[in-house]
Formats: C-alpha cells, structure tokens, sequence
C-alpha cells in the first residue's frame, strides 16, 4: 500500500516518494523534547529553530534507529500555542527555520519530509468558549507554511480534541498532502475531552484523512480495547505512537503492536522507541489495504453509532435552548435517529453546542445550503443529511463529500 501526495508550490527540494506501509516515522517531540536537547522550561520550537544543526544531528539518530520518515518538529509552532508561550507572532519564522535543518536530514537519507502539527489548546463549546472558524485559521496559517516550505504529507499529532482534529483536516485539504491524524489518550483510551479512536476514526477518514490512530500507552488494555474496537471499521491505515516516561528505553521494552500493524503508520519518540518499533514491526507485512470495513456510521465526539439499512427519524426537533433537553428524551426504541431541523447559522451553532446530549444517531434537515454548510462544519462529528429538503441535489452531494457525512 502507497499514500501519495505532491504540493505543487515548494521552496525546497525535498525526496517526494510514496509513503509506504508499515511506515517508521520520527520526528515529534512530543513528551520528549529533551531528545533534541529541549532544557527543560524552554519553549521547543524557539529553541530548537535557533540550533538548526541540533535538529538536523537528532533527525539523524533516528533515521539510524531505522525510522522511514521524518517529520519537522514543529508541532507548538501554531499561534495560538505560540502565543501562550508569549512568541506571538513567531508562526511562520518558526515553521520556515524548522523545516529546512529537518529537510537537510531528510535529503541525506533520501527520506520523505512531514509537517508535524500539534493541538492549539483552544476548544469549542461545550468544552471551552473558543470560536472553530478561528481555530481553523490558526490551522491554515500553519498548513500554508509548511505546504510552501515542501514538506511531502502533514502529521497531526496528539490531538486532544474532536474540534482541532476535524478544524485541522479542513485546513490540511486546502493543500494535496497526504494526513495522518493521532488523537493523545490517557490509560483509559480517551483524550481530555472524552473523545475515542472509533468516533474519531469515523469521522475523520469520511473526511479524507490517509491514516488516523491514537497516542498512548501501547501496552495498556483499555488502550489496546480501543484499537482492536476500530480495526474493523477502519478504511484507512492506523496510526499508533506510543507514549511513554522519561525513560525511552524502559518504554521501548513494554511496546506491543496489536494485531493489524501490518497496514499502520508507526511513530517512535525517542531513537529507543524507533528501535523498539522497528524490532516489533511485523517483517514482509503484505503491502496492501486494510480488508474492507463497516463505515456506515454517525458519531460524535464520545460514540459512533452504526447505522441500519432503513432509518426511522424522530419528528423534526426544532432548534432552541431546549433542544439538548429533547434530544435526552428521544426514545430510542421508537425512532433510530434524531432529525433536526435547521433554519439559520443560529441554529447551527446551538446544534454543535448540544450535540453531545444525543443517545442518537443526529440527522438534519435545511432547505439553505449556506446554512447546511455551517451545520455541518460546526457539528463535532460525522452528520446524516435528510436528502428531502428542497437543496439540490448537486449541492447537496459535495458538501457532504466535503465534511464526511452520509447522504440519507
């Protein structure tokens, strides 16, 4: 199996090669910063770009650790995160400065060059007062940067949250960069904000992503429940990147592929994780797709929800400060999911607010496309959309390609 993607405006020249399966990755620092010689207290992206031939030396260990590709380390040089670290307005110097060490590494290994692009630490409502047109502009900035400075694919890496992932996908399909997406779960297998693999997966890859997984502790159980849960309803490969203590090479030693590694994206921290991966990847693993998976699912942030061949949707559940109260009281016996209707970029909002209230599948129902297009980027989620409303159904059809929903 070969992910392929080529940005067309570069301003390096960097090995642009399939991205073959199991594919090895390094280069984000993640918790280990320390790795390319980070002090503590410091701000990663500032230091690091100020020592361009640190970078360049620490890309190298990994590539002798057997990493396959590498990514620039700029996972905090968003601006949001900048920003907090009291760099605003760095975004741009910081990405540029880091690629090229990164790309140098890369071009001596004859290896592909990925962006890494970590969480901006906003979130939406219910869980933060944050706005997602902003967070996607934050995304985008970054996305162009790194487009234009020639990195081959995007990773985006230990999100915390269903709205950066999905704000971050939108961002990244501005370009024609393969993505890999790897949600940052604790030991129960779920990210602050309670967000799973399986939700997210069906979300995300309905959305173009090329591979989706999760960072954690590999050799948890309720970690490795989450990754057996999503295998079989996964289209694209996994991601899987073990997160670990300060101690990389006692990490390394409790590593633990599931089963289906074989078709998954692997990313090592530290250069005794990237041997600890490379000593466990599966040798000779057959170059090919996973099997076909069960997709035909809704989801929100916590659950997905497979769907059957005929739905029953509820009455038309007008939008209002009730509607989470309603969607509470569906009875799910009597209806399979719950129709909303929505009239204004008002009720949109309020949709996306309560969309966590839901023991259903949510369905919804507008007669603009201007406003099903808000609804739809503003839901946390994978969306059914009621093809009965008087929209065309050429309209219709690409917003739903664009945002991952099902057409019903």
């Amino acid at each position: 199996f070969e992910i392929n993607g080529r940005c067309g405006k570069r301003t390096m020249d960097l090995p642009d090669l399939p991205l073959r399966l199991p594919l090895l990755l390094a280069g984000t620092t993640g918790e280990h910063p320390d790795v390319f010689g980070v002090p503590r207290g410091a701000c990663a992206e500032e230091w690091m770009a100020a020592r361009p031939d640190a970078v360049e030396r620490t890309l190298r260990r990994f590539v002798q650790a057997g990493a396959q590709a590498l990514c620039a380390p700029t996972a905090g040089a968003n601006r949001a995160f900048l920003k907090s670290a009291g760099l605003a307005g760095t975004a741009e110097k910081w990405n540029k400065s880091l690629v090229e060490p990164a790309g140098r590494a890369a071009r001596a290994a004859g290896m592909p060059l990925g962006g890494a692009v970590g969480p901006t630490g906003l979130f939406v409502p219910p869980f933060g007062d944050a706005d997602f047109d902003d967070v996607y502009e934050i995304y985008r900035e970054q996305i162009r940067v790194l487009a234009e400075a020639g990195v081959s694919f995007l990773f985006l890496c230990s999100q915390t949250c269903l709205s950066d992932m999905r704000a971050a996908l939108l961002a990244a399909r501005t370009t024609d960069l393969p993505v890999f997406v790897s949600l940052s779960v604790d030991g129960s297998g779920r990210t602050l904000t309670g967000c799973r693999l399986l939700p997210a997966l069906i979300t995300l890859q309905a959305m173009g992503a090329d591979a989706v997984g999760l960072r954690g502790a590999l050799e948890e159980e309720d970690v490795r429940l989450e990754i057996f849960a999503a295998l079989p309803h996964a289209a694209v490969p996994l991601v899987l990147q073990p997160a670990g203590d300060e101690d990389g090479e006692k990490t390394a030693k409790k590593i633990r592929l599931p089963r289906g590694a074989e078709a998954a994206v692997l990313c090592g921290e530290t250069p005794e994780q990237m041997r600890a991966l490379r000593d466990a990847a599966p040798a000779g693993a057959p170059a090919a797709r996973p099997e076909t998976a069960d997709c035909y699912a809704a989801a929100i942030e916590r659950e997905a929800f497979f769907l059957g061949e005929d739905l029953l949707f509820s009455p038309p559940l007008q939008c209002s400060s009730l509607l989470g109260d309603k969607l509470i009281c569906l009875d799910d016996e009597q209806v399979s999911a719950a129709l909303v209707r929505i009239t204004s970029l008002d009720d949109a909002l309020v949709l996306s607010r309560n969309s966590a209230m839901t023991r259903l599948p949510v369905a919804v129902r507008a007669d603009s496309a201007v406003v099903l297009d808000a609804a739809l980027r503003y839901f946390q989620g994978r969306l059914i959309v009621d093809s009965g409303s008087s929209i065309e159904r050429e309209l219709l059809e690409p917003l739903a390609v664009k945002y991952g929903a099902i057409l019903y």
